[in-house]
């Protein structure tokens, strides 16, 4: 894991690798991928059925369906121990009373004139979520994308998740019944993105899609924007931490690991004003990752896209972070509220020594599912409003067309719109 000095003067070439960390190369999989979503708009089920064999490894059939029995799901709730079941509780219940405090209100503005101005708000009819897994199991991502849309009060919620062999996963299908899901199918990657967003004889069309995925997933997913809408198009997992004199090294390289672990192509940045800090956690993430099961991964992650950055105060700690803009951002100094101003750009900030990124990956509260690749600049968590629509109202009285209407008439008259013109025309006096 390399040291940077941010005054070296190297560092610039080296910083703007970092900024590139985000850059997945979705047109070395387009055109499969483009293949795979024109094959399930065209032939529906028998395409899918065709990728399924193909990537998942088994037939779709009486005896192994495409859809998951909801007994199923429940058999798997019953059987897990109390404790876990616990847990997931507590998960659930902390994640819809932070989503509840996101739900946006509808409002009436009412004018003296008689003028009536308004927004309605309200839920998509069916909302699609892409839960990765197989044998892994990801309860937590089921969680963090069901509730949102439970909030929302969505009608229908259709669930895709990968089935290598026909199997899942026990605790993810224990999770679908606790968030009362009806319908999900074993389907995985693009095949999925496509059944979801056109629809097959089996799985129906929807109206936005979330969810976490690989490559193919993700440009599936930006493939099919338009026809539905889409949370974000998410890359590798990311961790940024800034840290002062009085941070805890072995804490830092935890935390480091904790994204590491996920992906070769995961990030994890640290920025210090302490060189003692910067040697101090770098030993301490070699020692510990020994000691992982992902070993290899979080190596090849480490080496590849990890870095540490001495800079010579908590200013430029927080200007270069906020280039970066990471996904996850943890605030490990003496004082994070203070420094919590200065930050502008990042899908999730942890606050102080205590706060470690895993424990919103679970059960804080807010979603887990976060912009990555720098576009924490420009796209927010996934939260209820996802799965929400705004619609304007517009009411107007006969004293308001008479105050507001020959301005109107004269704008359509000057984009030379003469049906507009008259439209407001013959309303007036």
């Amino acid at each position: 894991m390399k040291i940077i000095d941010s005054q070296s003067k190297a560092f610039k070439n080296e910083f703007n690798a970092l900024l590139g960390r985000g850059k997945m190369d979705m047109q070395s999989v387009e055109a499969t991928v483009g293949l795979i979503l024109n094959e399930i708009k065209i032939d529906g089920n028998r395409a899918l059925n065709d990728h399924i064999k193909k990537f998942d490894k088994w037939d779709v059939n009486e005896d192994n369906q495409l859809q998951i029995d909801t007994t199923l799901m429940k058999k798997a709730y019953d059987s897990i121990d109390s404790t876990l079941k616990d847990a997931l509780h507590l998960a659930y219940d902390r994640i819809y009373a932070f989503h509840q405090k996101q739900l946006p209100k509808s409002w009436m503005d009412f004018e003296d004139n008689g003028i009536v101005l308004g927004q309605k708000v309200s839920a998509v009819d069916r909302a699609g979520l892409y839960i990765p897994g197989g044998k892994a199991a990801y309860p937590s991502s089921m969680l963090m994308n069901a509730i949102p849309a439970i909030v929302a009060g969505v009608k229908e919620i259709i669930v895709c998740t990968p089935a290598p062999n026909g199997e899942i996963n026990e605790l993810l299908l224990a999770a679908m019944h606790l968030c009362k899901i009806e319908h999900a199918y074993k389907v995985g990657g693009a095949s999925a993105i496509g059944a979801m967003a056109y629809g097959t004889e089996s799985i129906p069309k929807v109206d936005v899609i979330t969810g976490p995925g690989n490559i193919f997933v993700a440009t599936a997913k930006k493939m099919v924007f338009g026809e539905v809408n889409i949370d974000m198009i998410a890359g590798p997992s990311e961790i940024g931490i800034i840290a002062d004199k009085f941070a805890d090294p072995k804490f830092l390289a935890l935390d480091l690991l904790s994204q590491a672990e996920h992906d070769e192509m995961a990030s994890s940045i640290l920025i210090t004003t302490s060189s003692k800090i910067a040697n101090s956690a770098r030993e301490e993430v070699y020692k510990a990752l020994g000691k992982l099961d992902r070993k290899e991964i979080a190596t090849a992650s480490i080496e590849h896209r990890g870095a540490i950055i001495i800079v010579k105060d908590l200013e430029e700690a927080c200007v270069l972070m906020n280039e970066i803009a990471p996904e996850h951002l943890e605030l490990m100094v003496e004082n994070p509220f203070d420094l919590l101003p200065r930050i502008k750009h990042a899908g999730a900030i942890f606050m102080g020594s205590y706060t470690p990124e895993p424990i919103g990956d679970y059960i804080a509260g807010p979603n887990h599912t976060l912009p990555t690749g720098g576009t924490a600049k420009f796209y927010s968590p996934l939260g209820v409003e996802n799965f929400m629509k705004k619609t304007s109202i517009i009411s107007m009285s006969r004293q308001g067309m008479d105050e507001i209407g020959h301005a109107c008439a004269l704008l359509a008259k000057t984009e030379g719109l003469d049906a507009h013109q008259k439209s407001v025309e013959s309303r007036l006096d």
